[in-house]
Order: structure tokens, then sequence, then C-alpha cells
């Protein structure tokens, strides 16, 4: 059955293969159980049936990937974006979660609409290099900067507006030392560096007395106070506009460049270089945000570390049956999942922040009108405390210099159409 479903013999691989390469990928991705409740209980939400709703959501959109696309490619809430809901949709613009989740339905709709059209692959190919950079390195210096406020290692202050915390703390000292201990772990290449480092900070926390130990196994706690609880009245407010046109091209780019990214590592790119049963995939990723904004989570994509599942030889869609079967599994670590806090978590942000700002090497820093907006955007997210505004500055900006420095052609007409929608409603909204 395995056989014929997915096709093993073709792609070179066996069942124990595939196994070992669910488990590696799991692995590497399992910090999310226990960094989503954190991040997303900042708005809110009930932590323990977030919880629920990350693991629930992450298991269904690996087996729809693995069983309808036949990729070895693992699915959860996205990195990031769920910073994004938390700290800006509902911190800063201060509306409820259950109106963030129903934009982020919103947006996974209108995800599988492009993708049912293929107008998903115009978008992507239209909009330049510099910006998908520049919107992938700002949402990792975004993370960090939320990361070292979690970890106390940055403070408000009224005359620079952020400043050095107590260092004497307990919790500055032990996030930074699971931030050493994560990236050597990582360095020296071994599985799952993100969850030990976050496993040994809270371990650490509970002997000396700064968080409270409430066991390892239980039964799941009830999904239902964010089950079907998203406001999709709400959120096709015009003031939610620009809320789910950030949460569309984040989950856009973020998505489509991981399916590309891991698929180029794993060989399993055509001739043309192009991705076989591509359709597929993408109503995999976009189904499953529709999907897990009604479990109740932000928005589910696909995850770079699919690529350590890769790695060791995952090369059909069992790869990320077996994730959605250990993510299932996890369920039964809520307890644990409570015992984490913030500052443990905080390391695995900064870590992940450290991975995506790494894209701005790739800038072509000789032409300014490229670089200039990708800055621009990068740089705005961390400091206006918000995605949206970092991808408003880097669009206008884009097309505002192209168009005075006498190369107006050069700017695609995707970009234009998101640049005059963020003028409208940065002017009149």
């Amino acid at each position: 059955m395995l056989e014929s479903w997915f096709k093993l013999s073709a792609h070179k691989t066996t069942v124990r293969t595939e196994v070992v390469a669910g488990i590696t990928t799991f692995l590497t991705m399992a910090y999310i159980i226990f960094v989503n409740p954190d991040i997303l209980s900042a708005a809110g939400m009930p932590r323990d049936s977030v919880f629920v709703a990350t693991c629930l959501a992450a298991a269904l959109g690996s087996l729809i990937m693995g069983l309808y696309a036949n990729y070895p490619i693992a699915m959860a809430p996205g990195m990031g974006i769920n910073a994004y809901f938390a700290f800006v949709v509902v911190g800063t613009l201060g509306y409820s979660w259950q109106t963030a989740l129903g934009a982020v339905f919103i947006s996974g709709c209108l995800f599988i609409l492009v993708s049912l059209f293929r107008v998903r692959e115009w978008i992507v190919n239209a909009i330049p290099r510099s910006l998908k950079t520049a919107i992938s390195a700002g949402i990792g210096l975004f993370l960090a900067m939320i990361g070292l406020k979690n970890a106390g290692i940055i403070v408000a202050s009224p005359a620079t507006l952020v400043t050095l915390g107590d260092l004497h703390a307990p919790a500055p000292l032990l996030a930074m030392a699971g931030l050493l201990l994560i990236v050597a772990l990582e360095a020296r290449r071994i599985t799952g560096g993100i969850i030990i480092g976050i496993l040994a900070v809270t371990v650490a926390s509970i002997l000396l007395g700064s968080s409270e130990f409430s066991g390892v196994f239980s039964l799941p706690p009830s999904i239902a106070p964010t089950f079907l609880q998203l406001d999709v009245v709400g959120a096709l407010e015009l003031g939610l506009l620009s809320v789910v046109l950030t949460f569309f091209l984040v989950e856009l780019f973020d998505a489509t460049g991981t399916l590309v990214g891991v698929a180029h590592r794993a060989g399993l790119l055509d001739a043309e270089g192009k991705l076989p049963r591509l359709k597929r995939a993408l109503l995999a990723d976009s189904s499953a945000i529709a999907a897990g904004a009604m479990l109740g989570t932000s928005s589910t994509t696909a995850y770079i570390e699919s690529a350590a599942g890769t790695a060791v030889g995952g090369r059909t869609g069992l790869t990320a049956v077996v994730v959605a079967l250990l993510f299932l599994a996890a369920l039964f670590l809520a307890p644990l999942a409570g015992s984490v806090p913030a500052f443990a978590t905080a390391p695995a942000l900064i870590y992940v922040s450290i991975l995506m700002t790494r894209g701005l090497a790739e800038l072509e820093w000789d032409d300014l009108t490229e670089a200039a907006p990708a800055v621009l955007c990068a740089l705005a997210m961390p400091l206006t405390f918000s995605i949206a505004h970092g991808i408003a500055f880097g669009f206008i900006s884009y097309a505002g210099i192209k168009l005075l420095a006498g190369r107006a052609r050069e700017v695609p007409l995707a970009v234009w159409v998101i640049a005059l929608v963020f003028v409208a409603k940065l002017a009149w909204l």
C-alpha cells in the first residue's frame, strides 16, 4: 500500500528511510509546540488551547502535504507571522484575537483561489527578488527584537527607546546561555539542537526556582476555547485590508520559497528546474492555513526544517505523514509545554532570526534602486514593530525610487498594485 501510494521505489527510498527522515524533521521543528503557544498567549489566547491547535494544525497540514502532494515537506504555524498576529494585529492595532483569526482565514481562502487559478505563480515571479529577500530578513530582525525583549536582554527606555536589561537577573543569563548552546549544537549538526536548548533552559530555570514544573504527560487540554472562534465578519472591515494583505504576502513568499528550496535540496525538481505537482503542493499549504485558523492558530506554512529530513534520505510524502503522527503524539505533552517560560523560547526566536537575516548578503548592493528599498523594508519591521509597515515601506520605496531614477519600466505590475494599496491605506485608513 505504501509503495503504491508514495511510489517509494521510483524515488529510490524505503519505508525505514522515510520514517527516520520524518523523525529527524520533527525533532528540528518540534520547538514550535512550545514557542507558538507562548507567542499567541501574549494576544490573550488560551495557552493550552493554542498548544492543541498548534499540534493539530501541524499534523493536519503535514498529512495533506504528504498524502495529497506526496512531498517530504512538513507544515506548522509559521514563525514571524505568529509574532505579527500577537504583537501587532492584536497588541498594537487593538483587534481581538478572534478577528485576527478571521483575517488569517480570509488570507487562506485567497491563497486557495490564487493557487487554483495559477495567479500565485504570477505574483511570486513578478515580485523582485530583492523585496522577497528583504521581507524574510525583516521578519528575522523582528523576531530578534521579540526574542531579546522576552529574554529581558533589552527593555524599554524613555530616553533611547530601548536599552540593556538587567544582566544580573536569571532570565537574560539563562536565555543567553541557551542561545550559545543552540548555536553550538546546530554548528555540530546535532539533530534537534533548538528543542534541546529550550528544554535545557527550562530545566535550569526550574532548578533555580525561576519557573514551576507542571509535569510531562497528560491527556490533551480542550481546544474548545479557540476552535471555530474566528470572527470572519469582523475581519472584513476596511481597516483590516492591509492586515489580510500582509498575511497573504508573507505566507506567499514564505511557503513558496520553502517548497522550492527544500525540493531543490532533495533533487525533486524536474529537468526544467520546476516543481512537479506544484498545484497540489500549493493547495496543500493554502488549505492548511484556513484549517489552522478554524482550529485556533496563526498561519500554517511549509517549514524549511524539512530540509533536515531530506538530508537523511526523505523523498516522499511518507516523511510528512510520520511528522504528522509525531505531532499528534505531542498532544500529550501539554504539562511540559506549560512549564516552558518565555525566556526559554527566546533563544529559539533569536536563532531563527539569525537564519532568516542571512539573505541580505544576496542583495545587489551595487544597484541602489534594488538595495535601498530592501534595507528600508527590513529595518522598518523591527523599528516600527510591524511586518506590515515594513512591507509597505519596501514596496512604496521600490516603486518610487525606480520611477524617480527613470527606470519605471523595471517595476512589475504587481508591485505597482501592492504599493498603491499601501499608499491608500497609510493615507486614508
